[in-house]
């Protein structure tokens, strides 16, 4: 069987591992091709004394290994079929079986996949995702990406990693289920075509998964702009099911499925494990902490919380939207949003940017994009902030001035805005006095979310008493 024609793997650049494979294999057979050899064999068969018999014998155990292995290799990836981010792995180095010749780019189960030799020490970054005991060297990866990146650039495609939980989906134990929520289980959508459904239980998981409206028509249109993962803090068996929910027929994903189990750091997630250059990927997922590395590439998403454990997890003491039997807007909530600004930023790199298309980078493209958001409002903010911390280190002040907005502690007629959690405070009065703005603190938070100014009218600010004011004794008026 061959492997570049049988293998399910596809590749986004002009051969995959599969063909590489093939192609090693076949330079390796002792440099000469089946025909010459038989017709060496029939020449020299009876000239062959015991030595040569010996080498070829040795040759051949060789060459049987490395078939062996190729083979466990088709078995693995056809199981899991490959990423199409394995780029162009065609570019080879003239090397002798199990020598030290091999520059080793590679290994699958302790062996090098080019030449076949058992290697003493693993090395590299384990992409056990794409198959496993897949690693690879540093080098290799850097080719890989480079190769990858040009053959992207030129389809006009940019690289998105997706988080699940939350962003777009939500999931929850059926013991968590309310006895509010107990009528979802009648609602639940069949698994035998979940492409037309949204709500589905798992009862082999004892699991209840609610996937995010627009979710279907977000992934299809943004396929067309990414190449596209799923990268979860879940296990790799729950990432998989969330995977079949969201792309039954393998046609965004494939195996580029990366759960906690495939990370290189605990409780973190890196683009080490990601076969695409940083300076073209861009990541949506509704926990910032996680991409602690990677903060100028997040897109921050409003988190989905549509079963009652997910507000719960979070501290809300609300009732979530399965309870109120309702759901985010399909036109106008958080995937129908980020889809707008994905087309925006993904328009600007290949269409508005002067510089050569190599040179150029979506974390700039990002950051100009965000900074349009607010741009042009000053804001002061009153009753926000605690006041043993500087005003300028809150997760508030920053949000505003990555969106474009420039902050102030103190008044002047330059302000558009003052940012308040009480209407009673002195510069909330100024405020009303100076027909300026006055908005909750949510203002922000939603423009951040939405990528978009919010009317302030939708935001009052309320009379609080003091007794009522969760922050009365941490802050004061600034």
């Amino acid at each position: 069987m061959s492997l570049a024609t049988d293998s399910p793997v596809n590749s986004s650049s002009s051969d995959d591992l599969a063909a590489f494979l093939d192609a090693e294999l076949d330079s390796n057979s002792l440099g000469s091709s089946p025909e010459k050899e038989a017709e060496d064999k029939d020449e020299d068969e009876e000239s062959i004394d015991e030595e040569a018999e010996n080498e070829e014998a040795r040759d051949d155990k060789d060459l049987e290994r490395i078939k062996r292995r190729k083979t466990q290799i088709v078995e693995t990836i056809q199981e899991r079929p490959g990423p199409t981010s394995l780029g162009n792995l065609e570019e080879k180095t003239e090397v002798s079986l199990g020598t030290d010749n091999c520059p080793h780019p590679g290994s699958l189960g302790g062996m090098c996949y080019r030449c076949g030799k058992r290697l003493e020490e693993e090395s590299g970054v384990t992409f056990s995702y794409i198959c496993k005991g897949l690693r690879l060297g540093n080098d290799e990866i850097d080719r890989l990406r480079n190769t990858d990146m040009k053959h992207l650039l030129r389809h006009r495609k940019l690289y998105l990693i997706l988080d699940l939980d939350h962003t777009l989906l939500n999931s929850t134990l059926l013991l968590h289920l309310t006895p509010e929520e107990d009528y979802l289980k009648s609602q639940a959508d069949s698994l035998q075509d979940v492409s037309k459904g949204s709500l589905f239980m798992l009862a082999f998981m004892n699991m209840m998964t609610k996937l995010r409206p627009f979710v279907h028509t977000f992934l299809k249109e943004a396929s067309e702009m990414f190449e596209m993962y799923i990268y979860t803090m879940g296990d790799r068996p729950y990432a998989l099911e969330m995977a079949k929910l969201l792309d039954p027929s393998r046609e965004y994903f494939n195996a580029r499925v990366i759960s906690r189990d495939d990370g290189t750091q605990r409780h973190q997630k890196g683009l080490d494990v990601v076969l695409g250059q940083e300076s073209a990927v861009l990541i949506l997922d509704d926990t910032e902490n996680a991409w602690t590395k990677h903060r100028d590439n997040l897109i921050l998403m409003e988190r989905y919380h549509f079963f009652a454990s997910s507000c719960r997890q979070f501290g809300y003491h609300c009732q979530s939207l399965s309870q109120l039997r309702s759901d985010e807007s399909e036109l106008e909530g958080a995937l129908a949003s980020v889809l707008k600004v994905l087309k925006r930023i993904h328009n600007i790199f290949f269409d508005e940017l002067a510089n050569d298309l190599a040179g150029r980078d979506v974390r700039q493209v990002l950051k100009m994009v965000r900074g349009e958001v607010l741009k042009g409002c000053k804001l002061v903010f009153s009753h926000v902030f605690p006041t043993k911390f500087p005003a300028d280190t809150h997760y508030l002040w920053k949000m505003a001035e990555q969106l474009g907005a420039t902050c102030s502690i103190e008044l002047d007629p330059s302000v558009t805005h003052v940012v308040s959690t009480d209407a009673r405070t002195e510069k909330s009065r100024w405020a009303a006095k100076e027909a300026k703005f006055l908005v909750d603190p949510r203002w922000i938070e939603t423009a951040n979310f939405l990528w978009q100014r919010q009317p302030e009218e939708n935001f009052p600010v309320q009379q609080t008493k003091p007794e009522e004011n969760f922050h009365a004794k941490q802050m004061k008026d600034q």
